[in-house]
């Protein structure tokens, strides 16, 4: 099937001529409960799309769907069910793992967590100096990126206390966040499963080093997500205020529970469940619509085939909203780290890059950046335009049709390019002449045939942002599944934390360092020179 498709990408015609069917935008493109997905302007024919469906069915991927959600354990590396879906399965039956129903646990701990976030946003929960102002969420990874990502994309429904997030290990993040907040009305989550994380036990030391200066029992104003109860405990962190989840929630897959407090504190549990319903409501087209009109299916065979067949090496992730400014470096957790993989499942080496370069910025910044890159550059890069058909502030509604407008004119770009002619033509009409005007129209050619897709959604509601996230996890989903690997686990993150934990002492000045490697040496010794 590959090489079919790769012989189908060698013969592909010009995007603009696929147009000449004036259905091909219908054709191509998928609209479930309010989102529109159109994949029209890329270079995959009729005869494409039947082989790249071909490829899921030849990888079982209904097979392995129905697994996932019946929670099986397909994460094969660490013997683990993978089950964020329950984490959202507000309306759904029972889901066992090891024979056993989870989802009365699942709905105990929204439950808690909507008790504490009604009692932190109502001022029964207070701080020594009175109601919680703010809220600082201690993480790394997806304890931190997915609700970063979910605070600033629901701003307008931010009615709680305001949300900071500290999460380098780098003092200057902590100092900078801590900077201007009062101690006695600030409440302080911590998120570490293991609540062993360096960068993440480190910051909350320090923090509660900052808070001890003006509150007498600072753990007071402390809250732990975490499965380890003797740990948060000899933190001085009482069992109510600890949230756990099971070890069958991947942590870049973990917003929608416990995880998900800081979002749940600033938007109130009420919106939050919104949020949870939007994911759910994907995940039941997921499992219910046929592979052809099936949105996160389709979302992940665009990607195959633009990085797998053409050979494309990154992507690049578009939205046309201000408030979905970190959903790229979301992203790029959670599809860089799920199938940034060499290896199948079964251990066995693959035999090509399996996942892409995941970037980009939010609109119009972006083009003012790195456009020029896409449309001129030698390099492909194919894109995906995000764009909401409304926006939140109807006062500034005429910047809003600007967002549109900038949007559809750069997949317009993109697609159409200028040709030398035009170029030419214009460069004429401005008086040039001679080798001047061949220099100048050259300058101007944009070579246009440059793939895109464009994700159109109402308004940026929390239900909408479920169903985004949700679309995006599928999606990664799908593209480990019939790449045949383990979307779900990430050893490529564990040698780096062994060696900097083995590292640590060393970078003390007179440590010893003969059981450092000679090149790690030579630059601690820099630093301890300079420094």
């Amino acid at each position: 099937m590959w090489d079919k498709l790769k012989a189908q990408k060698a013969q592909a015609p010009k995007i603009v001529d696929l147009f000449q069917s004036s259905d091909r935008p219908n054709q191509f493109s998928i609209s479930a409960d309010g989102l529109h997905f159109d994949f029209a302007k890329t270079d995959i024919t009729e005869d494409c799309w039947a082989d790249l469906l071909g490829l899921a069915e030849a990888a079982d991927l209904a097979k392995w769907r129905d697994a996932m959600f019946a929670g099986e354990k397909i994460n094969v590396t660490e013997n683990r069910a993978v089950l964020h879906t329950a984490l959202r399965n507000l309306d759904g039956g029972a889901v066992y793992v090891d024979g056993q129903d989870v989802m009365p646990g699942v709905k105990d701990v929204l439950a808690k967590m909507a008790q504490f976030a009604d009692a932190v946003r109502s001022g029964a929960f207070r701080g020594q100096g009175g109601a919680i102002t703010d809220v600082v969420n201690i993480g790394i990874g997806g304890s931190d990126l997915g609700p970063v990502m979910a605070t600033i994309a629901l701003k307008p429904y931010a009615d709680g206390p305001r949300t900071h997030f500290i999460s380098n290990v780098d003092g200057a993040d902590l100092a900078d966040t801590l900077d201007g907040l009062n101690p006695e009305t600030t409440l302080v989550l911590v998120a570490s499963k293991t609540f062993t994380t360096q960068e993440t036990m480190m910051n909350a030391e320090s923090v509660r080093a900052w808070m001890a200066q003006s509150v007498q029992d600072p753990a007071a104003q402390f809250a732990a997500i975490s499965t380890n109860l003797d740990a948060t405990a000899d933190f001085g962190i009482p069992a109510d205020r600890v949230f756990d989840f099971e070890d069958w929630v991947g942590g870049r897959y973990s917003m929608w529970g416990p995880i998900g407090l800081s979002i749940m504190l600033a938007i109130g549990s009420n919106d939050f469940n919104a949020f949870l319903r939007g994911a759910q409501a994907m995940d039941q087209h997921f499992l219910t619509a046929d592979l052809g009109e099936n949105m996160p299916v389709a979302l992940a065979l665009v990607g195959i085939w633009h990085h797998q067949v053409h050979g494309y090496a990154t992507r690049a992730v578009l939205p046309y909203e201000q408030r979905l400014l970190r959903f790229p470096a979301y992203l790029q957790q959670m599809e860089m780290e799920s199938n940034g993989k060499s290896v199948t499942r079964d251990g066995q080496a693959v035999d090509q890059t399996v996942g892409p370069i995941v970037w980009g910025e939010p609109g119009t910044n972006g083009q003012h950046a790195f456009y020029q890159l896409i449309h001129q550059g030698k390099q492909v890069v194919p894109c995906e335009f995000m764009v909401g058909a409304e926006g939140h502030d109807p006062e500034l509604e005429h910047h809003h049709k600007a967002i549109l407008a900038n949007c559809l004119a750069q997949s317009e770009a993109l697609l159409l390019g200028r040709s030398y002619e035009v170029a030419r033509d214009r460069m004429a009409a401005k008086g040039y002449e001679g080798t001047e005007l061949e220099a100048h129209a050259m300058q101007r050619v944009f070579p246009g045939n440059r793939p895109s897709t464009t994700l159109i959604y109402a308004k940026l509601t929390p239900y909408v942002l479920g169903q985004i996230v949700a679309l995006y996890e599928h999606r990664v989903f799908v593209e480990g599944v019939i790449m045949g690997i383990n979307s779900y686990d990430q050893w490529g993150v564990e040698l780096g934390k062994e060696l900097a934990n083995k590292l640590l002492p060393a970078v003390e000045a007179g440590a010893d360092l003969n059981d450092v490697h000679p090149a790690t040496r030579a630059l601690i010794d820099r630093i301890n020179a300079s420094g």
